[in-house]
């Protein structure tokens, strides 16, 4: 199955997670089945020193899951191999109505760009990328040929997408 894939890109601190957590909230509460996606820093740690699981990374094994009653994780080891594409981990996500995907900046998918006042970098990215469909941004931008939303008009970017992406 493919999954209906919207991006949200845009330079640090212009409001990319607060827009994906604001999205998904919004999908959400008009019934839909929602997953994300989120492209971290390559020396991220979603486990912690002296945990278990931790412990048998640390051994060298190459996937750990950690399951509960409320949740589980699987986490997988790169050890040399190269980061899987989004291709490759939009295959191992479950069937879903949405993914909404935060970073990923040269990735080919749909996107929105967040802009910001006071983002580390205020240039835009939509000019050298024609997968970026809107803008969502907290100051008027009269010059912009893309849709632009007020980054606070939640309701307003959730039926571009729905929209766009024929949900």
């Amino acid at each position: 199955m493919s999954h209906r894939v919207i991006g949200i890109t845009g330079w640090k601190n212009s409001g990319k997670t607060t827009l994906t957590e604001r999205l998904v909230a919004e999908f959400v509460t008009r019934g839909l089945k929602v997953s994300t996606i989120k492209h971290a820093h390559h020396a991220f740690d979603i486990d912690q020193p002296g945990t278990d699981s931790f412990r048998h990374r640390e051994a060298g094994a190459g996937e750990v899951a950690i399951v509960s009653g409320n949740r589980w994780a699987l986490m997988h080891e790169l050890r040399g191999e190269s980061e899987p594409s989004l291709d490759d981990v939009l295959a191992r996500l479950l069937p879903c109505d949405l993914v909404i995907v935060e970073g990923y900046k040269r990735e080919g998918h749909l996107k929105i760009e967040t802009r910001r006042r006071d983002a580390k970098d205020t240039r835009p990215l939509s000019a050298d990328d024609p997968n970026i469909v809107a803008v969502a941004s907290d100051h008027a931008l009269p010059d912009e040929n893309l849709p632009v939303f007020p980054i606070d008009d939640i309701a307003a970017m959730a039926d571009f997408i729905t929209s766009r992406l024929g949900l």
